[in-house]
């Protein structure tokens, strides 16, 4: 039986990779967890990469990178039928959508129809090439990087397949206490100095039996409604405010209440509890909520802002605070 304990130890084994990071880190092993799709956004130089490649590593699952540019192929991703000369027959073969971890390496530099074969696998765990669909690994999640949308040669991915995503960590630079250990870390690897040798700790098979006792985590009928009240509230602002009427032309569909769902019952899992507290939830709203709502022209000229709204949210949907009493009655009985 898989425990909790041996993913805070698979946690630990990524520290010794990633200097802080912590936020990158915790939704990494979440988003295996549930088998959500990551999107990962920040400059260049944050670790981003190497910390998908060490947790792939770490969880001894197949792995592949896809760098995106503007001249990638759908048969890049997906793979395509190649004549064989010999018989004069057409063979399958498979692109590198086909491995259980995928880094979708700088996605929003692809044009649109890789973007199209990219949301067919990552929605339906399925890719159709050759009129024929084939199924991907029980496994199969996509951690995605992105670079900011004002740097150049960038395009913004399709509202579908945003939503899609499970989870969109915001990265910023390290604070110098940290990029001091990273300089400090790399001359000590430079010189075979402590280099940490990194030996895979889990298997698929334990992350989907993990993510099967994840999916009997109990949450409370009013975590329920809070969870549905916050992403409600996104399509319904001026139900709450009416000051607040037309900020956002773009809300968060029930996929996000699924996703916010999923993701806090993994959190608390990670922690060893077997329910979901408001405290989870309010913990990863922002990441389940930045890139499925939008705010509308009249509401950035008012100064509002996606990461301002997900926080007024937070101010006006109230917290409920019966929670745990719900559940501690529950289990006395």
């Amino acid at each position: 039986m898989v425990t909790y304990p041996k993913f805070q130890q698979l946690k630990a084994h990524l520290q010794q990779v990633i200097v802080g990071q912590e936020d990158l880190l915790d939704r990494m092993i979440i988003a295996l967890l549930t088998g959500g799709h990551l999107l990962l956004e920040g400059p260049p130089g944050l670790a981003k990469t190497t910390a998908v490649k060490t947790l792939s590593d770490s969880v001894k699952a197949s792995f592949q990178r896809i760098q995106f540019t503007p001249d990638l192929m759908p048969g890049d991703v997906t793979g395509s039928d190649i004549l064989e000369t010999n018989t004069g027959r057409l063979t399958f073969v498979k692109g590198p959508i086909f491995h259980e971890i995928i880094l979708a390496d700088e996605i929003n530099r692809a044009p649109p129809k890789v973007q199209s074969a990219l949301l067919e696998a990552m929605a339906e765990k399925q890719v159709t090439a050759g009129g024929v669909t084939r199924t991907l690994p029980d496994l199969f999640i996509v951690m995605a990087t992105q670079n900011p949308l004002e740097q150049s040669g960038t395009y913004p991915l399709p509202e579908a397949q945003l939503d899609r995503f499970m989870l969109h960590v915001q990265l910023d630079y390290p604070s110098e206490d940290e990029e001091l250990m990273i300089l400090r870390r790399d001359r000590a690897r430079h010189f075979g100095e402590d280099v940490a040798e990194l030996n895979a700790l889990i298997t698929p098979k334990d992350v989907l039996e993990a993510r099967h006792q994840i999916s009997e985590q109990y949450v409370s009928e009013a975590v329920e409604h809070y969870i549905v009240a916050l992403t409600g509230a996104t399509r319904r602002l001026q139900q709450w405010d009416e000051s607040l009427a037309g900020v956002l032309e773009i809300g968060a569909s029930p996929r996000a209440s699924l996703s916010l769902l999923h993701a806090a019952s993994a959190k608390a899992w990670l922690v060893g509890r077997d329910y979901v507290t408001p405290d989870d939830v309010i913990a990863l709203l922002p990441d389940v909520l930045r890139h499925r709502i939008r705010v509308s022209f009249s509401g950035r000229a008012k100064q509002w802002t996606e990461e301002g709204v997900i926080n007024k949210i937070m101010e006006l949907v109230p917290v409920p605070l019966s929670a745990d009493h719900a559940f501690n009655s529950l289990a006395s009985n």
